[in-house]
Formats: structure tokens, C-alpha cells, sequence
């Protein structure tokens, strides 16, 4: 059962790529953020939200055509391709912040991003600022930090995901599972 009392300080992390495939796959849709994080704070108040990227190929190819190396290589950021850059913006305008990390290309062609250790590390962190620490994914693997952060750090944990692709364990694990599918305007179809 949620309680929510206007006082609360609340947190949201969301795993943006977990997020992104589950609306894709699901709904060949995309998320309305803004409205995401409407419905995930309510009446309460909203201290930080942190948005979890990975920067594509296609990206890293946009900087190298415009001359740019990669940022480990000149120490700085590069320039996303423009679809990107205008998906990070509208996360941007939602109100939430970025950390982004390039994807991993291995030889061979295997590619790896995920944010897992990063998003726990930080919810870690930061939980003494929150009363409510909403985690945006389905990912069975943060059972682990859902349990820590409500046993270890005594906040209140929240998960939203599509229950359709959500762990079963992580529903379970949380304090309070929101169902992404019952969010009016949420889903925005293509």
C-alpha cells in the first residue's frame, strides 16, 4: 500500500534503457517523461531524478564525422547525433539529470551498456536524502538494492516498470510496485 504525505522527499532513478526497450517492445511506443515523473512524485517532493543513458554508435560516428575523437581521448564531451541529442534534451526538460557513458564495443561485435552498478551506487549515496527512493526499471538484478535501501537505509522504495516485463521478484521486493501500464499519457504511440 502507498502513502504519500506531501512532506516526503523523493528520489527517482530510472534505467532508461530498460525502460526504452520495454515501450518499445511492448507498445512500438515511446514514454512521455515529463508525464513519468508527474505521476511518480504526486503531491510529494521531488529532491533529485537522475535519467541513466548510453551513448550510441551513431552518436560516436557523428562526432568522428565532424572531427571529434572520443572524450577519453580529447577530455570532453562529445556532440550527440541529433535524434539523440533531442532525446537527451527532452529528459533534460522533464527535469532530470543526465549520466551518460559510451557504449562498449568488444571485438567480435558484442556490445555492452548498462548503468546497473552506477544507478546502485548512486541510490546508495544519495538515500539519506530521500524518504521515497523510486527505482524506473524492470530489472530483476536491483532485487538486491531495493532490499538494502529498505532494510539497510530504512527508505521507502518504490518500483515502476511495465508488469508485463517487470522481474516478478523485484515487484515483490518493493514497498510499493507502480504499473506503468496504468499511467494515462504515459505511452506514446508511433
Amino acid at each position: 500500500m502507498k502513502t504519500e504525505h506531501p512532506d516526503q522527499r523523493v528520489g527517482i532513478f530510472v534505467d532508461v534503457s530498460n525502460l526504452y526497450h520495454s515501450v518499445k517492445n511492448l507498445y512500438n511506443g515511446r514514454v512521455n517523461y515529463k508525464q513519468l515523473i508527474k505521476h511518480l512524485v504526486g503531491n510529494r517532493k521531488l529532491i533529485r531524478a537522475v535519467a541513466y543513458v548510453i551513448k550510441t554508435e551513431d552518436m560516436q560516428r557523428e562526432a568522428s564525422r565532424q572531427g571529434g575523437a572520443p572524450p577519453h581521448a580529447q577530455g570532453r564531451s562529445e556532440r550527440p547525433a541529433p535524434a539523440e541529442a533531442a532525446f537527451f534534451d527532452a529528459l533534460e526538460r522533464a527535469g532530470m539529470e543526465l549520466r551518460s557513458k559510451d557504449l562498449q564495443v568488444y571485438p567480435g561485435g558484442f556490445k555492452k551498456g548498462d548503468w546497473d552498478v552506477g544507478l546502485a551506487v548512486d541510490a546508495i549515496r544519495m538515500a539519506d536524502l530521500f524518504d521515497v527512493i523510486i527505482l524506473v526499471t524492470g530489472d530483476g538484478d536491483f532485487v538486491p538494492l531495493v532490499e538494502y535501501l529498505h532494510f539497510g537505509k530504512g527508505a521507502s522504495v518504490e518500483v515502476a516498470a511495465f508488469s508485463r516485463s517487470a522481474s516478478g521478484r523485484l515487484k515483490e521486493s518493493a514497498d510499493h510496485f507502480i504499473n506503468l501500464e496504468d499511467i494515462p499519457k504515459i505511452i506514446i504511440k508511433r
